[in-house]
C-alpha cells in the first residue's frame, strides 16, 4: 500500500485544473515507472474512474490478480494511495491514471468518490487539519515545551557535539598521516582504511563528515589526476574540521552551514515566506542507502530561490513529488545558515498550472555566464563545501567544444562547459533541438564540474527579466513559465 507523503490537502473553492502529460510525467521516480505509466493510460485498464472539483482522481485498475488495484490521488498534496505492492511514489497505477485523466478524453467522469476512495480521502484530509492546528497551537506557544524538556534536549546536544569533536580530532590525525605519507601512495591502501574511518566518524555522530570520507576512498580510483582532486577534498575536508573546532568564532550562519555539513540534525526555523512558488526541476539522486529527490522552486513575487529535499530509504522512491511547471501558493520555512533549503508548509490555494499561451517575460530572471559565475562565487563564501548553485542563463546558445557542449553568450564572449552528467543524458539533445543555433533561456546548477541543465526556453533573444540577479534575492518582479518550457532532467 502507498502512502501520502503528508502534504497539505486543500478544500477547493473551485475546480482543481487538470495537468498536462508532461506535468504528470515529471513525478515518475525513474524511467522504468514513466513507461509503465504510459501503457496503463488507456481506457481498457481502467473501471470506476472519476474526479471531483477538490482535486481527487480515483481508480480500479486490473491487475495480474482477481481483484483490481484500488488508486487514488489527492492532486493539492499531490499524495497517493494505491492497494498494490510497489514501493514506489507515484506507481505505475498512479501515473497511469493521472495520464488518463490528462488525455481530457472523458475517460475519467467527474463525479462523488467511491466509498472506498473518499474512505481515504476523508481519513487524510482529518490527519491534515489536527497537524495544521498543532503547529498552530505551537506557533502560539500554547504547546511550549517545559524547563525540563529543554534542559534534557540542551544535555543530549551537549553530549553529541562532544561526540563529534572527538571524531573531528580524529580525522585530522587521518589526514596528517595521510599527508605525511604522500598523497601519490594513498591508493595502495585500499577503499577498506577509508571506510573505517568513515565507520569512525558514523559511531561519532558526525553522518556529514562519514560521507565526505567515503568519497575520498574513492578518488584514488577516478583515473589520470587523482592525486591532486584527492589533495582538493582533502582540503576541504579539513577546512571542515578546523570551522567545527572553530564554531564559536564564525558568524552565525556559517556556524548553521557548519552543522548542518557535519551532519547534525537541523530543523526549519526561519519566518514564513508565502508566494507562488513555480516548480522549476525535480530530480532524484543516490546518496548511499538513501536516494535523495531535489525539486527547485522559484517564488513569483519574492524572486526567491528555494529548495525542497526528500529521501527514501534504499529501494524506495521518495514520497514529496511536484509536477513541473505549476505553481503553488504556499508557505515555506527556510533552514538555517545560507542555503536555500526550506520546508513546504501551508498551501493556500490548490496547484495551478502554468500559462498556456507564451508571452514575454515568461520565464525566470537570469543573466549572463559571467554573471552566474559571479553568483556562484559568492555563494562559495558563504558555503565553500557548495557543489553547485542555482543559476538561470538568459540568451544562451549551445555550442559543440572540444570533448563535449558548452552554453555561450549570444555575443560569444563568455561561455560556461556543460558537467559530464549533462553530456550523458538525452536532454542535452533536446536543448540542441530547442535552440537551433538560437539563444535559450536555461535553468540549472552551475558548480565546480560545470553548468548542469535541467529545464529550458525558447525566449529567442526577447525575454524579460532581470539581467544580474540569481539565487536567494534573484529577481525584482513576477516571472512566469510557458507551457514552451522544456524539461531536461
Amino acid at each position: 500500500m502507498l502512502l501520502s507523503h503528508g502534504g497539505e490537502p486543500l478544500p477547493a473553492t473551485e475546480s482543481v485544473a487538470r495537468w498536462t502529460v508532461e506535468q504528470v510525467l515529471s513525478l515518475a521516480p525513474d524511467d522504468a515507472s514513466r513507461k509503465a505509466g504510459n501503457k496503463l493510460a488507456t481506457a481498457g485498464h481502467w473501471s470506476g474512474t472519476g474526479f471531483d472539483g477538490s482535486g481527487a482522481v480515483w481508480g480500479l485498475c486490473k491487475g495480474s490478480g482477481s481483484k483490481p488495484y484500488q488508486t487514488v490521488v489527492d492532486t493539492t498534496g499531490p499524495a497517493y494511495t494505491c492497494s498494490c505492492p510497489s514501493r514506489k511514489f507515484p506507481c505505475k497505477h498512479a501515473l497511469g491514471l493521472l495520464l488518463l485523466r490528462a488525455s481530457g478524453d472523458g475517460s475519467v467522469p467527474q463525479g462523488e468518490p467511491a466509498d472506498w476512495a473518499a474512505q481515504w480521502l476523508t481519513a487524510r484530509r482529518g490527519r491534515a487539519e489536527a497537524k495544521q492546528a498543532k503547529q498552530e497551537a505551537a506557533a502560539s506557544g500554547e504547546a511550549a515545551p517545559g524547563p525540563a524538556g529543554d534542559a534534557a534536549a540542551r544535555k543530549r546536544a551537549e553530549r553529541r557535539a562532544e561526540r563529534v569533536t572527538a571524531g573531528a580530532l580524529e580525522l585530522e590525525q587521518r589526514l596528517t598521516d595521510l599527508l605525511r605519507g604522500g598523497l601519490a601512495t594513498a591508493d595502495r591502501a585500499g577503499y577498506a582504511l577509508w571506510e573505517e574511518t568513515a565507520a569512525r566518524m558514523v559511531d561519532a555522530q558526525a553522518p556529514g563528515l562519514a560521507g565526505r570520507v567515503r568519497e575520498l576512498g574513492a578518488i584514488p580510483g577516478s583515473g589520470p589526476g587523482w592525486p591532486v582532486r584527492l589533495l582538493e577534498e582533502c582540503g576541504l575536508l579539513h577546512l571542515l574540521d578546523t570551522a567545527w573546532l572553530g564554531r564559536e568564532r564564525l558568524p552565525d550562519p556559517l556556524a548553521a552551514t557548519v552543522r548542518t555539513r557535519v551532519g547534525l540534525p537541523v530543523s526549519a526555523e526561519g519566518p514564513p515566506v508565502r508566494d507562488r512558488w513555480l516548480v522549476l526541476a525535480q530530480y532524484d539522486s543516490p546518496d548511499g542507502r538513501l536516494t535523495t529527490r531535489r525539486i527547485w522552486l522559484y517564488g513569483r513575487e519574492s524572486g526567491r530561490t528555494a529548495l525542497l529535499l526528500s529521501f527514501g530509504a534504499m529501494g524506495r522512491a521518495p514520497e514529496l513529488a511536484l509536477p513541473v511547471g505549476v505553481t503553488i501558493d504556499a508557505e515555506l520555512t527556510p533552514y538555517p545558515g545560507g542555503g536555500l533549503r526550506a520546508d513546504l508548509g501551508r498551501q493556500f490555494a490548490p496547484p495551478a498550472a502554468a500559462p498556456g499561451t507564451p508571452v514575454p517575460d515568461t520565464t525566470p530572471p537570469g543573466g549572463s555566464t559571467a554573471a552566474a559565475l559571479a553568483a556562484y562565487g559568492e555563494a562559495l563564501r558563504g558555503d565553500p563545501w557548495l557543489d553547485a548553485w542555482p543559476v538561470t542563463l538568459r540568451d544562451v546558445i549551445p555550442v559543440p567544444s572540444e570533448g563535449g557542449w558548452q552554453l555561450a553568450d549570444e555575443e560569444g564572449a563568455s561561455a560556461l562547459p556543460l558537467s559530464s552528467a549533462a553530456l550523458s543524458r538525452p536532454g542535452l539533445w533536446k536543448l540542441v533541438a530547442l535552440s537551433g543555433g538560437g539563444p535559450v533561456t536555461v535553468f540549472g546548477e552551475l558548480g565546480h564540474r560545470g553548468f548542469d541543465p535541467f529545464a529550458a526556453w525558447d525566449t529567442g533573444g526577447t525575454g524579460g527579466g532581470d539581467s544580474s540577479g540569481f539565487g536567494a534575492g534573484a529577481g525584482s518582479g513576477a516571472a512566469e513559465v510557458a507551457d514552451g518550457a522544456v524539461r531536461l532532467i
